[in-house]
């Protein structure tokens, strides 16, 4: 498997011709390999052009992007292309070609052998959970959109690109399928740990699949590059504040699970089943899911399970709410925002 690279952009603008403002002005930041970076930001903000720049698919008017430490400007874009796997929203399968050979496209191109692409369409296939007898010869109409979206991840990681770039990828699919493919792209990536560029306009998909997110202002201006911890703890400014939201110490509790919780001792809890809490969830359940499903029980507490189904500890509100008021002890510069109890009363009032 091929090594993923750093992505750095060096002061790149991009001003269209007869336009009196750039698309993209001066933007800085270095993606380390492995990591997922989402570009997030309101329309007009050159999200997508950043995308196209970083392929060449359009040319830069200043600065310099650097993949592997080589500036893609000094190569071949057709060349360049191939090395780069890219996702969008459209998909963009080809109608009339099956999903073997929609996968094998990059492949063919570099000159594979017949016998090497099968084994990688096969092998491509089962990582992202297709029967390759029961789907390579299906054609892209015969498939769910779920499935075809999945076929395109297929196609980029084809050749093992150092980089991917992903255009809104998940946007065309229902909110149920949406928050599957999210999960089942976050488990494949932490398989073959490519660089990716992942674009978005929504603040909760950055948050969930990003290691660092780079958050636009209309002008392609770079407005707060960091993790996406950082950014719902200390916004850089007013603006960043807004976009992620008032509600971003709930947005906080989705980047923690159970198993990083410091839960009630199970040698301290009563005997008593209902003390013991009624909800059962499993470790890998975010704090944020936990909270959801408590306020539905009317605040019972939930057992926390371990992965062989036993009992680790208890969650109560009160732990959540002391969360909170740590985190906000530890940010107080973040900006306004509601305190913990403030949080989790709004909650409870907007799911009755």
């Amino acid at each position: 498997m091929a090594q993923a690279a750093e992505l750095e952009l060096r002061g790149v603008s991009k001003r269209y011709a007869g336009q009196r403002e750039p698309a993209i002005h001066g933007l800085s930041f270095t993606v380390p390999a492995g990591d997922v970076c989402v570009l997030v930001g309101p329309s007009g903000s050159g999200k997508t052009t950043a995308l196209r720049l970083i392929n060449r698919m359009i040319p830069t008017t200043s600065g310099d992007i650097l993949l592997g430490g080589r500036s893609v400007l000094e190569r071949e874009p057709k060349e360049l292309r191939r090395e780069i796997g890219y996702v969008i929203q459209q998909i963009g399968l080809f109608p009339h070609q099956t999903v073997g050979e929609n996968i094998a496209t990059v492949p063919r191109l570099l000159g594979w052998h017949k016998d090497r692409i099968h084994a990688r369409v096969t092998e491509l296939l089962e990582l992202i959970d297709l029967d390759p007898a029961e789907m390579r010869e299906r054609y892209p109409a015969q498939l769910s959109g779920g499935q075809r979206q999945r076929v395109g991840v297929a196609r980029a990681l084809a050749a093992d690109p150092p980089l991917m770039l992903m255009d809104e990828p998940f946007g065309a699919i229902d909110p149920i399928n949406r928050g599957r493919l999210q999960d089942e792209f976050l488990r494949l990536q932490a398989k073959v740990k490519k660089t990716v560029v992942f674009v978005t306009h929504d603040i909760d998909e950055a948050i969930k699949m990003g290691d660092r997110i780079a958050i636009l202002r209309e002008g392609g201006v770079l407005a707060q590059y960091d993790t996406p911890r950082e950014i719902l703890t200390h916004p850089a400014d007013d603006f960043v504040a807004q976009f992620v939201g008032a509600d971003r110490g709930l947005k906080r509790l989705a980047l923690t699970t159970l198993a990083e919780v410091r839960l009630i001792e199970p040698d301290t809890m009563t005997r008593e089943p209902s003390a013991n809490g009624a909800l059962r969830l499993p470790r890998e359940t975010s704090v944020r899911d936990a909270l959801s499903l408590m306020l539905t029980a009317d605040g019972e507490p939930a057992s926390v399970l371990d992965d062989e189904g036993n009992v680790e500890g208890l969650l109560t509100l009160a732990l959540i709410e002391q969360m909170l008021s740590d985190e906000a002890a530890e940010a107080p510069h973040a900006g306004a925002g509601a305190g913990s109890s403030t949080v989790i009363e709004q909650t409870a009032e907007g799911g009755r």
